[in-house]
């Protein structure tokens, strides 16, 4: 194929398989490598030395430059001190454990120099968000573990990388210099410049993004270039100091004060979903399984030190004296695999090394390769069923985030906590919380999409998003932001409170981020009616001899809500496609107001009971007892 074709082919590959790892909620670097080994090694479509030609190795260190600043930028100093001692010690001398327990292996069981097994454990160390969350969103463990895992994944990707630079370096010097004192020189100069460099790049980038001296239609390309010069410049005053060039950039921006980032970090990482998908299959498609075949049965061994060695023994020394459960522990011991940073960066060492002629350089990216397909797989396809094994996996149905806390959204999260599905209610007021907290619901107090709500509030549980405010616009903006965490399909709000003939003005906004809840009739102030008279938020189970056409002619005027189907799905009735409900399923209704208001007595002490709770804690806020706590509930 041409030039032209195989570029383009690439990318849509890459997307094929970014839409196939959401679908089928997988890691998108497992189809990406899949792909990229058919494409190269096996069916020989692609050749990247060929297609890239000199241009290779630059395209590959640009890339894992702007991935390693997109991490950086996630990294801030003031969470080091919330994320907990477990997570604390996992990314500092836990990262020392797994290094010097894979440098060992590599070295041993592999016959690897020491100073490349040396590299090669460094590398190992890093997993990435770009890997773990998709796993968590299968998984779908305890808030406990995900949380862990989660914070891991993003604090180590710049770390790591940083360590590896380094011993990458001090590899280099050595290779370059005679005598001890030469290295030692070099390998400071090489550390110093990339300091410097990243230091004023970030400091003088600072001051520009915090006097809004960019206009902001360009500042995305603006921090791109930037990013790609620093990294340049400092890669040729000192070869291979640009990945610490930008990582420190990165670092620095992200904990300026009265900087704002969000643009530049959102940009970010849609570029990195580009470069990865890209990068992936490019990479795997210069792999040659001459190498693998030359490496043995010591690279499966090398596998299983990671897998049943290396990770049990960061985890049990970073979790003495916590307060997980040893099923906890295990789970997060058996959830580790490798990622894009790992693939990137034994890459560009490679290439780098194999150009100096150091020993053993060759088999780097095999190895590495080998280690991030077996974690992938072997984690992806095991860790659910471990979870449930040792019972720390959430229920099989996903859980709903509901925007708003009235009474509506109360009664559904209840009669969602009786099926046992998890759900969260957020909220900018306190207030309104007060119900959801007596009721015994999880809360969050804030805004779901904010800075605090991306580190505080774990969104591994929950599958869908029900916009249930009062207030349209915001069920819309919340929607918007969901949409990429649970895809368009799971995102639903309300009808605005308007009138049949007027909501068309609103359709539109709605569907462009999320489906719309029910029918145009049946908005907020409708149902708020309903609640108003006695409706309440009830489910049945659906059977062959009662299904749901006859509990439609046996109840004309209750309104269907949503239903659990069978396959552990969550049909919700929208304006755009009418609930599914097959026998078997759990169908969750809101009453018959007319039926509600002659009779039920015990609902209605309920409610009173209800009311009268609700008054107490209202009492209690106002003597000053109790208070917003601005943590997650």
């Amino acid at each position: 194929m041409s030039a032209l074709l195989t570029l383009a082919l690439i990318g849509l590959i890459g997307f094929l398989c970014q839409w196939l790892s959401s679908r089928m909620r997988l890691p998108a670097i497992l189809f990406l490598l899949l792909s990229g080994i058919l494409l190269g090694p096996v069916f020989s479509v692609i050749d990247p030395n060929e297609l890239f030609g000199d241009l290779l190795f630059p395209y590959i260190s640009l890339s894992v430059a702007v991935i390693l600043f997109e991490g950086a930028l996630t990294l801030k100093r003031r969470e080091l001190e919330e994320i907990g001692k477990p997570v604390r010690n996992m990314v500092t001398y836990g990262v020392l454990v797994t290094a010097a327990i894979m440098t060992a292996a590599a070295h041993f069981l592999v016959g690897l120099s020491l100073s490349i097994s040396a590299l090669f454990g460094a590398i190992m160390v890093v997993t990435g968000p770009t890997v773990i969350i998709p796993m968590l969103k299968t998984v779908r463990p305890v808030t406990k573990v995900g949380d862990v895992l989660r914070w891991e994944g993003i604090i180590i990707d710049p770390i790591g990388a940083l360590f590896a630079v380094l011993v990458f370096e001090w590899i280099v010097v050595q290779q370059s210099t005679v005598g001890m004192g030469e290295i030692f020189t070099v390998f400071l100069g090489s550390v110093a410049t990339g300091l410097f460099i990243g230091l004023a790049a970030g400091y003088a980038f600072g001051q520009l993004l915090r006097h809004h001296l960019i206009p902001e239609s360009i500042l995305n390309f603006a921090s791109l270039s930037i990013v790609c010069f620093v990294f340049a410049l400092a890669d040729t005053l000192m070869h291979e100091s640009g990945l610490l060039a930008v990582t420190i950039m990165g670092i620095l921006i992200a904990n300026m004060k009265d900087v704002h980032i969000h643009s530049i970090l959102d940009f970010k990482e849609d570029l990195t979903i580009v470069f990865v998908s890209t990068l992936f299959i490019v990479l795997a498609a210069r792999v040659d399984f001459g190498a693998f075949a030359s490496i043995g049965w010591s690279a499966i061994l090398l596998f299983f030190v990671m897998q049943f060695i290396a990770r049990p023994a960061k985890v049990a020394l970073s979790f003495i004296r916590s307060d997980f459960s040893w099923q906890e522990r295990a789970l997060v011991s058996w959830i580790g695999p490798r990622g894009i940073v790992a693939a990137a960066v034994s890459a560009v060492f490679a290439l780098r090394l194999e150009e100096l002629g150091v020993e053993g350089a060759d088999q780097l990216v095999p190895l590495a390769f080998l280690i991030i397909i077996g974690t992938v797989v072997f984690q992806s396809l095991t860790a659910r069923p471990v979870a449930r094994l040792l019972k720390v996996a959430q229920p099989d149905t996903p859980g709903v985030l509901i925007i708003g806390a009235n009474p509506l959204s109360i009664q559904i999260a209840e009669a969602l906590n009786r099926a046992e599905v998890a759900t969260v209610v957020c909220d900018t007021s306190w207030d309104h919380l007060r119900a959801a907290r007596i009721a015994g619901i999880r809360t969050y107090y804030g805004n779901p999409s904010s800075d605090h709500a991306a580190y505080h509030l774990s969104l591994e549980p929950y599958g869908y998003m029900l916009g249930l405010s009062n207030h349209h616009e915001f069920n819309v903006a919340q929607a918007a932001h969901f949409r990429a965490e649970f895809g368009a399909r799971h995102v639903f709000v309300l009808s605005p409170n308007q009138s049949s003939e007027r909501v068309h003005k609103h359709v539109t906004s709605a569907n462009n981020s999320g489906r719309m809840l029910f029918d145009m009739d049946h908005h907020f102030l409708e149902l708020k009616q309903r609640i108003n008279k006695g409706a309440m938020v009830k489910s049945t189970d659906l059977s062959e001899a009662y299904d749901f056409e006859q509990w439609r002619l046996d109840n004309p005027n209750a309104r269907e809500l949503f239903a659990i189907q069978p396959n552990s799905d969550i049909s919700f009735d929208t304006l755009d496609k009418k609930i599914q409900v097959p026998v078997g399923s759990k169908l969750f209704l809101l009453s018959d107001p007319d039926k509600a208001e002659n009779g039920d007595k015990a609902e209605k002490a309920e409610n009173t009971e209800m009311a009268d709770k609700t008054d107490k804690v209202e009492k209690s806020d106002k003597s000053g007892k109790s208070g917003p706590d601005k943590s997650d509930k």
